[in-house]
């Protein structure tokens, strides 16, 4: 029996020299960059430069909910300084992920294409859920849980999430549409905030805040009383004015700084009695944060409350530096601490099949074959790497998802699920992607007239939907009837005839696979007009292994 192919990673370079990567977050509130050197020896990595440029991608247009032209001119912008600064400091690569503010708007994904074509650096559209996941490897970078619960709590512009885990794999992530900016720009018109504005918006909270919490404690052990750890600006800012007010002073590394929640309510009724121009002049207010502070305060305290937790300790690093260590996984630079991250896209891709029912084995023998297809047409009739080679895998595991709704169409229901899953570790356009190659195993070739192939981003994405999905296809023929009766296939090529020749080897030698190859006839039309090659397959009924 065919055995499952595992997907390859990149494997570590076998020089041990210094490597400078740049992480960008396109944030709701802000853009933030962190250049960072990586030894790739330890493996760990020391940040050497950050910036920071206000720009409020969340202050979208209020009909539409389309990011303001001015806005979107002032993030080209300041992505254009962070790349000038990121060459200088000679990264090799800059990373960019954007968040809630572009995922939500409908002309985001223009926004993006346009930001490519300007600054030539290409922005990945993150889901909520691994936005959290990411948040929780920079925390990770920073802090020792020591094998204790830890809940980590990120506000952002947009979002705010909350994660529980003790160092392994994170036992509960979620990503809320609750950020500083989003409820002051729908809540907030007084200035200072109205007492009844102040209590619907402390209500709404409350509401919005329930269920993700009720979750995450739904994962604690009897008897766990976790620590908390809060990131990103609106936390380290409340940690800043706090330690102003205690201290008299800013302390030089914010991260393990700790603050009560008797403290926080004490600032925070001090900030909702003030105008934003006195909120401004609060020592430790950090830029245009005056604007927001107070929604984004509220979401904490409340939180807090709902915990039942009464201090908060400060992480430094988030979702920047979870994209660098995320990086890292996928480039092979870390085998030992966080080595159960590196599995993250296999092991919530088996996730979402068993949810689904997914014949497992079948699926495994479609996802060899199709690994086994690819790899041996690679560099002769594609130039397909390692990343689009574990998009094939995921595809060809969940193609058959949709059957769990109706048999009828269920290409088109394996497109809608994986396109609403939880994937982690992969972001929008790659999960963009995978539901189109499931979509795409059978019936009808990709056409430009199907939205979810011609929404994809561009012609280069198009391209890899059209080749995978052919020879997915394949894959699938060759499982025909789900009993493994193929063990092996070998795929000649002669270049000369334009010629694919496919030698399979049968399990039982007595088996003359009549499906198998009736499918196989079905389905190489959509390959042969692909690859512009002509189909040929065999059936070798000699064992394996005897000449």
């Amino acid at each position: 029996m065919i055995k499952s192919v595992p997907v390859m990673r990149i494997p570590a370079p076998s020089a041990e020299k210094q490597r400078t990567l740049a992480a960008i977050d396109m944030g709701t509130n802000s853009l933030h960059m962190v250049v960072v050197r990586i030894d790739p020896t330890l493996p760990t990595f020391t940040i050497i430069a950050r910036e920071k440029e206000t720009v409020r991608l969340g202050d979208r247009e209020v009909k539409t909910g389309n990011l303001k032209p001015e806005i979107m001119k002032g993030a080209i912008a300041a992505m254009q300084r962070f790349c000038e600064i990121a060459t200088v400091l000679n990264a090799e690569q800059v990373v960019a992920v954007a968040t809630s503010a572009v995922r939500e708007a409908p002309n985001g994904k223009d926004f993006l294409k346009l930001l490519e074509k300007e600054v030539g650096v290409r922005v990945n559209l993150i889901p909520g859920q691994e936005e959290a996941r990411r948040i929780y490897l920079g925390v990770l970078s920073g802090m020792d849980f020591n094998q204790e619960p830890h809940v980590i709590i990120d506000i952002g512009g947009g979002s705010t999430e909350l994660i529980l885990g003790d160092g392994q794999e994170p036992r509960s992530l979620s990503s809320t549409k609750v950020g500083a900016v989003r409820l002051t720009s729908e809540f907030v018109s007084t200035d200072p905030i109205s007492s009844q504005e102040f209590k619907y918006l402390q209500a709404y909270i409350r509401g919005m805040m329930e269920r993700p919490v009720e979750e995450l404690q739904a994962h604690l052990k009897p008897g766990e009383r976790p620590r908390l750890v809060g990131t990103s600006g609106t936390i380290e800012t409340l940690a800043e004015i706090h330690a102003r007010e205690t201290l008299g002073t800013e302390p030089s590394v914010l991260t393990g700084y700790e603050m009560s929640l008797d403290d926080l309510r004490g600032i925070i009724s001090r900030l909702r009695k003030m105008s934003e121009e006195e909120r401004a002049d609060v020592p430790g207010m950090s830029e245009r944060r005056s604007e927001i502070i107070v929604a984004g305060a509220l979401i904490l305290q409340e939180t807090m409350a709902m915990l039942g937790v009464e201090s908060i300790a400060i992480c430094e690093r988030a979702l920047r530096e979870g994209t660098i260590v995320d990086w890292m996984l996928t480039h092979g630079l870390i085998e030992d601490r966080l080595r159960f991250q590196s599995s993250i896209r296999q092991r919530s891709t088996m996730k979402i099949a068993r949810k689904y029912q997914v014949d497992l084995d079948s699926s495994e023998r479609i996802a060899a074959f199709a690994l086994s297809l690819f790899d041996q047409t690679r560099d002769r009739l594609h130039e397909w790497g390692l990343e689009e080679r574990e998009l094939l895998w995921t595809a060809a595991i969940l193609h058959n998802c949709g059957v769990h709704v109706n048999h009828s169409s269920h290409h088109k229901h394996s497109y809608y699920l994986i396109r609403n899953s939880e994937l982690l570790g992969y972001t929008e356009t790659e999960i963009e992607i995978i539901a189109n190659l499931a979509r795409y195993h059978r019936k009808s070739a990709p056409k430009k007239k199907h939205d979810n192939y011609s929404n994809l981003p561009s012609k280069q994405e198009r391209k890899l939907v059209s080749q995978l999905s052919a020879l997915l296809r394949l894959a699938v023929a060759l499982d025909r009837r789900s009993i493994g009766a193929i063990a092996q296939v070998k795929c000649e090529y002669d270049k000369q005839k334009q010629e694919v020749c496919l030698k399979l080897h049968p399990t039982d030698p007595g088996d003359e696979c009549a499906l198998e190859l009736w499918s196989l006839e079905q389905k190489k039309e959509v390959f042969e007009q692909e690859y512009e090659v002509k189909l040929v397959v065999e059936l070798i009924k000699t064992p394996m292994g005897v000449r």
